[in-house]
């Protein structure tokens, strides 16, 4: 996935709309040949920069779920920024720049492994979500996972696609994946970890019917997790990363690099694994070339003996502490029926940051 290509797919997302050769930049993508609500002028995938061809006919050929393509990415980068927001790293989005995370991600690290694989899993579940909430034309409900019912259940509800879902993904994210050289295949690699995830987490949600939640019958569907178990499953792939060395091998087609894992004594990574073969940077201080904002002035944790604590964030630094006044409700009284009254409280904390 390019991420210098998903700064314009996000750029009304994260930074308002923009202009390009005239036209919005999220109505270009998001409405094609059609005719935006927003205006009265034709939007064209066309006018999308840095689309490659099987992009440009993804977009031409599946416009309606583009809204959703693009959501998907801004829910992996939300979920990115929630898991690491107690890292040295904290999935920093850059404003008023196409690549959003900077040079970070030019490198094969841990982080850019991560974070293929979150956005691809955003990918996957915003389609697949959209879908079942009927706001394309082009998919529906899952009707291939039903077989027969279980005992005190029976089939009611929308099934969620998911293999739809991570269909579109693998369409739009592996695109620009077919160069025969590593980062390539470790693209793609972490991208369907990120989507494997989706599927794999599948389960059954089910409805009570009855007088007064007796629930003498129950309906049951397919349906995604939460995102948040998503992003929690994959943090713990990253912690768990494998470090892969590149080979090369000579084919027809010319000089060929693959992914080895680098211990042969660790057991191999799997399809659901991350893999990365380049060291992350320690990202302690500021540093423009590899996209480092260093951990100045980040809140700590002075109770935490682990990477959000002040000891390991702050780099050995040190941190200052302040007092913060802050209004709180407090002393709240339920009345029936049926409100609840607060008083406002001024609250002291402290508040720890890096030197």
């Amino acid at each position: 996935m390019d991420y210098h290509l998903l700064g314009l797919i996000l750029s009304f997302l994260f930074n308002g709309t923009r202009v390009l050769a005239g036209y919005p930049i999220w109505w270009s993508l998001a409405l094609g040949q059609q005719y935006s609500s927003l205006g009265s002028q034709p939007i064209l995938c066309g006018s999308i920069p840095g689309l490659v061809p099987k992009q440009l006919r993804f977009c031409r050929n599946y416009i309606e779920i583009m809204p959703s393509v693009a959501e998907g990415v801004k829910l992996g980068i939300q979920e990115c920024q929630h898991q690491f927001r107690g890292r040295r790293w904290n999935c920093t989005t850059i404003d008023d720049s196409l690549a959003i995370f900077g040079p970070v991600l030019d490198k094969a690290t841990r982080e850019s492994a991560f974070v293929h694989a979150i956005a691809s899993a955003g990918v996957a579940f915003a389609v697949t979500r959209s879908c079942a909430e009927g706001t394309s034309t082009i998919c529906g409900c899952d009707s291939h996972h039903k077989g027969p019912p279980g005992d005190g259940w029976k089939w009611g509800g929308c099934s969620e696609d998911a293999d739809f879902g991570v269909l579109v993904s693998r369409e739009f994210a592996d695109a620009r994946e077919n160069r025969p050289d590593a980062r390539s295949a470790m693209n793609r690699h972490n991208n369907e970890a990120g989507r494997t995830t989706i599927l794999d987490h599948m389960h059954l949600k089910c409805k009570c019917h009855g007088l007064s939640g007796s629930c003498e019958v129950k309906t049951c569907w397919w349906a995604q997790p939460d995102f948040r178990a998503i992003g929690d499953y994959l943090k713990d792939k990253y912690d768990s990363a494998s470090e892969m060395v590149v080979e090369k091998h000579r084919e027809s087609r010319g000089w060929v690099e693959t992914l080895r894992a680098k211990y042969a004594l660790f057991k191999p990574p799997t399809e659901r694994d991350l893999v990365y073969y380049e060291n992350s940077p320690n990202f302690c201080e500021p540093n423009p070339e590899t996209g480092s904002f260093g951990t100045r002035d980040r809140t700590c944790n002075v109770t935490s003996h682990g990477i959000d604590g002040c000891d390991l964030l702050c780099c050995g630094r040190g941190h200052n502490t302040r007092t913060e006044k802050r209004k709180e409700k407090c002393h709240c009284i339920f009345h029936w029926c049926c409100y609840v009254s607060c008083q406002e409280c001024i609250r002291v904390y402290d508040v720890h940051t890096c030197k």
